[in-house]
């Protein structure tokens, strides 16, 4: 296991250095630089005054020089400064970071808690009614544009209901947890409905197949009740390969919740992203996309770890090594 974590750290650290070197030149060769939107914020600047300002931040440097010099102050703790809210990137991030988290975080919760049950329930009644109704309900979800969702849901709830605030994390004169959850109830519900679909139609076709098993077929011979045949035989094994897809959707639900936040005015760190990249403001976007990264590589380990834990015959150190 300690062999396996190494190396498993070791991997993280290289995708993250690639992604920064990737991320910074993509970012780099975008038409326009800062210097330019002070240029023409300021009709007074001269030529001359934006050269200065280019050597000054080092923007006439090749790219793979700027990018060498960011490298090094990163691995010192110096992440850069923000140019859009003139702060340094961590000051910026990590209050965003935590409203991401509550934001992912909850939905995600929602969405196993309610897909897995939904998908072995439909997968106990294959080609039922009721598994039909599943389905329908699925491919729904998965069919609806995240950024769609969220228009009907603040046009019902906000608009026509006004049961709900349609953005923000608080209004003025309101306190209190309970407002907290108004304000992210439909934030949460756009995520939650757009990923219960693909979690659901997965643990249904896992489960659908391990039923079919040899294995399943000796318990129920030697009088398991249906209810310890299901929950202590067949699902955990069908939920090992659920593990891994449910680890990988960390990605798209982090890009999910860039169109939530943007949708909902929400403040977190994908409505962050999208402002730092239209405002050119290459450090705070550089370090946004390297978190997210992070994210998904954390998650990959974590569905690792749980394979070894649903399954001892996986053995991390030997047999998966990456």
């Amino acid at each position: 296991m300690t062999g396996f974590l190494s190396r498993r750290v070791v991997e993280t650290v290289l995708v993250l250095l690639a992604m920064s070197f990737l991320v910074y030149v993509l970012i780099g060769l975008m038409p326009g630089d800062p210097i330019d939107i002070m240029i023409s914020g300021d009709p007074h600047m001269t030529t001359a005054d934006a050269e200065r300002l280019r050597a000054l931040y080092g923007l006439d440097k090749p790219i793979l020089e700027r990018y060498l010099a960011w490298l090094l102050g990163a691995l010192h703790g110096h992440l850069g400064f923000s140019r859009i809210y003139q702060r340094p990137v961590l000051d910026v991030l990590l209050p965003r970071l935590g409203n991401t988290a509550i934001l992912m975080g909850a939905s995600f919760v929602l969405s196993v808690a309610i897909a897995l049950p939904l998908g072995v329930f439909a997968a106990l009644r294959p080609y039922s009614r009721v598994d039909y109704l599943v389905n329908l309900f699925c491919f729904a979800g998965i069919s609806v544009p995240v950024f769609w969702l969220a228009l009907i849901l603040i046009l019902l709830f906000s608009v026509t209901l006004g049961v709900l605030p349609a953005g923000g994390m608080g209004t003025v004169g309101e306190t209190g947890f309970g407002a907290l959850l108004r304000h992210m109830a439909l934030p949460v519900a756009t995520l939650t409905l757009a990923n219960i679909g693909g979690y659901a139609r997965y643990m249904r076709a896992s489960m659908i197949e391990t039923l079919r098993q040899d294995f399943i077929r000796t318990a129920r011979a030697k009088g398991a009740s249906p209810w310890r045949v299901v929950m202590a035989h067949a699902l955990r094994n069908a939920i090992i390969p659920v593990v891994t897809i449910v680890a990988l959707s960390f990605g798209a639900l982090f890009s999910g919740a860039l169109v939530t936040e943007t949708m909902f005015a929400y403040p977190g760190m994908g409505r962050l992203i999208y402002d730092a990249i239209m405002g050119n403001d290459f450090n705070l976007a550089l370090v946004g996309l390297l978190l997210a990264t992070l994210t998904t590589l954390v998650a990959n380990l974590l569905a690792d770890l749980a394979y070894s834990w649903l399954d001892p015959r996986v053995a991390l150190g030997e047999t998966r090594g990456s």
